[in-house]
């Protein structure tokens, strides 16, 4: 059994793992800086920088252009596109953090290093949460970048919104990695193993039929709480309006997008259809099903709950419930696909939306958190009232981001929907084209409250007297970055999604051929 399981030539080959390791040390260095060198604020945001982008020329040197899929540490972890494009979004979005926080950590005068080195240890996390090929990885992933966000959400200690926030998030957080955990074991008992390659193949003919099902389906519930989908989502609208800015926008962006990962390869790579197998068919159908509902659901809820909202950061909190039912139509059609080739387009195109959903996010929360004031005290539609024509530079940029959102043509956003509604569409299934369906109209219904924004900023006046705040540096950086890919993804994205498609399996195929 030791010599079968290939723990015995686990094949420990650390520059696999070197992204990870840059990270996580990053963080230990700015933790120790911090420690002797507290007053140096500035010091510690430039490590963290440093190794984001040391860890992202790793990253891309191991890109592979037609080699051969490698894994490593006894199968554990997976060296495939769906790791490395991935990785390279939780990079980007973790940096942008780092820059946005600027305003706020100066404004609030919070613990920058503790900060910043729980940032790079939750990226170490997401990165582990890509990079997994075993439930056993995927878990100590999701728990290390769970952890780490849940101390970030309650890192304002005298503002008691924050501490809430970061109560509820630890409370459901932890009941999720439960029914995670568990269905996690349960799917050990089916099939024997741990590994996600292994757990494929033994799916047609698992040991314990009942096991797996069961398992499968607490999988989607625990999945469903760190995606946010309907009816697992009840946290998050409250935790992103209590959580401090910055802290919000990395949590719509980096932790669910590892999520999305990790539910990806575990669903889609880990539960594959195998002809003529009752029970692989049963469960594949089960979850393709319990998916495109829970989609229809998340888009609907989320888009008629955020009409309602009067809170700039709720609404986005909803709005990212209703991106999170976008990624699902990629997600189903992904495992609706019938080749190597469709398949890993599909979760290319999953990987690419929340690529343009983090971007587009980031600035959007960027411009938020300016304007904000201490403690998030402006937040309100109403505070946005006549800014446009005051401050054009932050007005013109969020109302971009806003559209690219609301997925207007030529914006990120608008190819990042085509792209994850393809699949569904070529699966030529009856629902998936009614779960297309309703995703554009719920995109039409998503109208509202993204033009509302644009339509106070610019056609509403103010009572008070409002004076334009400074653009600090690292903001016009975001801004110029988020702006500029807001526009090349929507422009230029074959170069991208070809890339993040390209996968080594696919490529072995196409060779033997």
């Amino acid at each position: 059994m030791f010599l079968q399981s290939g723990l015995a030539n686990p094949n420990t080959n650390v520059s696999i793992i070197l992204p990870e390791v840059i990270v996580a040390v990053a963080g230990i260095v700015v933790m120790l800086y911090d420690t002797f060198f507290p007053k140096q604020r500035a010091v510690t945001g430039i490590i963290s920088i440093v190794g984001l982008v040391l860890s992202a020329i790793v990253l891309l040197m191991m890109w592979s252009d037609g080699a051969s899929a490698a894994t490593a540490w006894g199968g554990m972890i997976a060296n495939d596109n769906l790791r490395l494009s991935f990785s390279l979004v939780f990079l980007l979005v973790t940096a942008m953090t780092v820059l946005i926080s600027v305003v706020w950590t100066e404004r609030e005068d919070v613990p920058i290093g503790e900060y910043h080195s729980l940032l790079m240890f939750a990226t170490v996390g997401m990165l582990f949460m890509a990079s997994g090929n075993d439930l056993v990885i995927l878990f100590l992933g999701l728990e290390t970048s769970s952890l780490a966000t849940y101390v970030m959400a309650g890192l304002r200690r005298t503002d008691l919104r924050s501490n809430e926030s970061a109560m509820k998030y630890f409370i459901l957080g932890s009941f999720a990695s439960a029914f995670l955990l568990y269905g996690m074991a349960l799917i050990y008992g089916a099939t024997g193993t741990t590994n996600i390659s292994e757990i494929a193949a033994r799916v047609a003919d698992p040991n314990f039929p009942a096991l797996l099902l069961v398992g499968g389906a607490m999988l989607i519930i625990g999945f469903g709480f760190k995606v946010a989908t309907v009816p697992f989502h009840v946290w998050t609208p409250d935790v992103y309006e209590g959580a401090p800015t910055p802290v919000t926008a990395f949590m719509a962006s980096g932790p669910k997008t590892a999520a999305f990962a990790a539910f990806v390869r575990v669903f889609v790579l880990g539960f594959p259809l195998v002809a003529g197998a009752s029970v692989s068919g049963y469960l594949h159908e089960s979850w393709i099903n319990a998916l495109t509902i829970m989609a229809m659901l998340t888009m609907t809820v989320g888009n008629i709950a955020a009409i309602v909202q009067n809170n700039v950061k709720r609404m986005l909190a909803y709005s990212s419930i209703a991106h999170a039912g976008y990624a699902l139509v990629g997600f189903v059609g992904a495992g609706m696909a019938t080749t190597v080739e469709k398949r890993d387009a599909a979760i290319a195109s999953v990987a690419f939306y929340m690529l343009t959903y983090a971007i587009t996010n980031l600035g959007a929360f960027a411009i938020v958190n300016l304007l904000a004031q201490r403690n998030d005290r402006r937040t309100e539609f109403e505070d946005y009232n006549g800014i446009g024509f005051k401050t054009p530079v932050l007005a013109f940029s969020l109302s971009l981001f806003m559209l690219s959102l609301l997925g207007l043509p030529l914006t990120a956003g608008f190819m990042g929907k085509v792209l994850v509604f393809r699949p569904a569409l070529e699966a030529g299934n009856l629902m998936l084209t009614l779960l297309v369906i309703v995703a554009v109209v719920n995109t039409a219904i998503s109208a509202y409250y993204y033009l509302r924004l644009i339509v106070v900023m610019f056609f509403r006046e103010r009572t008070d007297e409002w004076i334009a705040p400074r653009i600090p540096a690292a903001l016009a950086v975001v801004l110029v970055i988020t702006v500029l890919g807001v526009f090349y993804f929507g422009i230029l994205s074959d170069n991208v999604i070809e890339k993040f498609s390209r996968s080594p399996a696919a490529a072995a195929i196409r060779a033997e051929r």
